[in-house]
Parts: structure tokens; C-alpha cells; sequence
């Protein structure tokens, strides 16, 4: 007598443990519906089987109390996955100060573009699910460490993700910068600045004035020159173990800025010096994630074809 077959299904890809048990939140909290938006994705992660804490600011920003609140350290002590809901700006911020952790940050996009926050919030949960059971596309993303130096002296110090621009100020002339790359002259720049890209960075301001879109996987900076005067002056790719350094030799007002979040003004004989930081920002995608996806969604390829 033969036995009926077994009929039993296979385990659900759902009923794989948890990867990431303790999962912090990061909300844009000045958007309108931010709050509703950390709670419904915290409610969600809960009904996973994860604990959640949110990051300080926004659980004093929202009002959502109910959750522990943690500081940056505590949250690259505690956590194991940081999960970001608001734009790239938001993203930035929290991914420049948790790298040194290694802890992996998700992005949920409640901005407009959403370069590295591309998870469209209409679909946060069949997009995270497999995701907090190990189901994912990592993606590490190189920073920048930059230092701002006078008459000998360390006067400055930031980290970029997307950039390092040196720009003059408001008043309607150029200024003047001395470029060098590992030590080594290259051009004194005369222009309205000079912006150093991470590939993460290629895609903001320095494609906006005409850099090149750099794959996050190559292993380069690009420095690109913001309304020369001499046209010949283009977008240079460097290795990313490079050490530029810039000299403001001239102009009025002059600024660094990092990531556009950070400034500093400069003063003639200031030297800015950017090289690759030890640190990586470390991206998690859904699995099939494709940077060229991304790059023609954001950038409206092939529409209309």
C-alpha cells in the first residue's frame, strides 16, 4: 500500500529568522505626514518580530515617545539596521555619522529624486520583509574626510558623502584656486568654484555642472569646475586613494561646504585637502536593485520611446 504523497508546502521565505532584530528609525520630521508615516513603518516592524528604537531627534521631533530614543553612538552600539524615511538629505545626514559603526542603513523615499533612499514608501513592506531576513543588494559607498588648514593649522574638519564644494560668495566675480593631486601641481583655477564628487555625489551638484555620472562601484573622485573661465578647464576623474588639495589664491567671500549641510568660510592661503575617508557608508537595496534602474527612473530615461 503506497502512502500518500506529503503535501505539505515548503517553508515561506518568511519564516526565515530575522537578520536584523533590532532596527532604528530615522524620520525626515519637519515633512508633512512624517509622523504618521515613522509610526505606520515602526508599527509594521514590530508586527515583524523586531524591536525599534528611533534616532533622538526624531522621536522629540515627532512625538512618538512611546519607542526608545537613542543618540548616534547608542544607535551604532544597539542596532543592527538603521532604516531612513525622508529624502537623500536625510539619508546624508544620518549615513555620514553611523559609518563608523557599520551599521547598514535602508532608505524609504518621502522626497523628491531619492538616489540612495529608493524605496518608494507605497511599497516599504514588500520591499523590507525579505529584506530584515536577509534578502538584499549591499552597496558600499565611499566618503570623503576633508580638512581646512591656516597658517599650519587644522581650523576645520567634515566628512561628505555626495561632495566638497568651494565656491566664492555672493559678489559677482570669480575666484582663484590652486589645485594640487597628491602633491603635485595640477592648474590655478580661476571660476565660481570647484566641486570634489564622491560617485554618490555624481548625480547632484557636480552633475549639474557638468560632471560625469560615476558607477558607485568605481573607485574614483571627480573634480569638477564650476563656470570657468577658461573652457578647456573640464571634469577630471581621479583614483579615489588621491589626496587633492585646493589653495584659495584669490576672491572675495569664499566658502567650503560639505555635502551642503556643513560650511566654513575660507580665507586667502586657506587649503582645503580631501581624501578618501577610512570609513564606508554601507547601502542596503532589495534584491535586483540596479543602479542603471535607478539612474533612468530619477532621470527620466527613454520616456516617450
Amino acid at each position: 500500500m503506497s502512502l500518500p504523497p506529503d503535501t505539505r508546502s515548503a517553508p515561506s521565505r518568511w519564516d526565515r529568522p530575522l537578520r536584523f532584530s533590532h532596527v532604528a528609525i530615522v524620520g525626515k520630521y519637519h515633512a508633512p505626514g512624517a509622523r504618521n508615516a515613522v509610526d505606520e513603518i515602526a508599527n509594521f516592524l514590530h508586527g515583524e518580530g523586531c524591536d525599534v528604537s528611533l534616532e533622538k531627534e526624531t522621536a522629540a521631533n515627532t512625538g512618538l515617545l512611546q519607542y526608545p530614543a537613542l543618540d548616534v553612538p547608542a544607535m551604532g552600539k544597539a542596532c543592527d539596521l538603521a532604516l531612513v524615511v525622508g529624502g537623500d538629505g536625510t539619508m546624508l545626514g544620518i549615513g555620514r555619522q553611523l559609518a563608523r559603526y557599520g551599521v547598514p542603513l535602508v532608505g524609504i523615499n518621502q522626497g523628491r529624486l531619492g538616489f540612495i533612499t529608493d524605496i518608494p514608501f507605497d511599497s516599504y513592506r514588500e520591499k523590507l520583509r525579505p529584506i530584515l531576513r536577509g534578502a538584499y543588494e549591499e552597496d558600499a559607498r565611499a566618503l570623503m574626510a576633508a580638512t581646512v588648514w591656516r597658517d599650519g593649522r587644522c581650523v576645520f574638519e567634515a566628512t561628505a558623502l555626495n561632495d566638497v564644494v568651494v565656491n566664492r560668495g555672493g559678489v559677482a566675480s570669480m575666484i582663484e584656486l590652486r589645485v594640487e593631486v597628491d602633491g603635485h601641481f595640477v592648474a590655478n583655477q580661476r571660476a565660481d568654484g570647484l566641486i570634489i564628487a564622491s560617485p554618490t555625489g555624481s548625480t547632484a551638484y557636480a552633475l549639474s555642472a557638468g560632471g560625469p555620472l560615476l558607477h558607485p562601484g568605481i573607485g574614483g573622485w571627480v573634480m569638477v569646475p564650476i563656470a570657468p573661465h577658461t573652457l578647456s578647464n573640464r571634469p577630471v576623474v581621479i583614483p579615489a586613494h588621491s589626496e587633492i588639495a585646493v589653495e584659495i589664491v584669490s576672491g572675495r567671500d569664499a566658502s567650503a561646504n560639505f555635502d551642503m549641510q556643513s560650511l566654513t568660510s575660507l580665507l586667502h592661503g586657506d587649503r582645503i585637502v580631501v581624501r578618501r575617508s577610512e570609513h564606508a557608508l554601507r547601502l542596503l537595496h532589495p534584491v535586483g536593485w540596479s543602479y542603471f534602474d535607478t539612474l533612468r527612473k530619477k532621470l527620466h530615461w527613454n520616456e516617450g520611446a
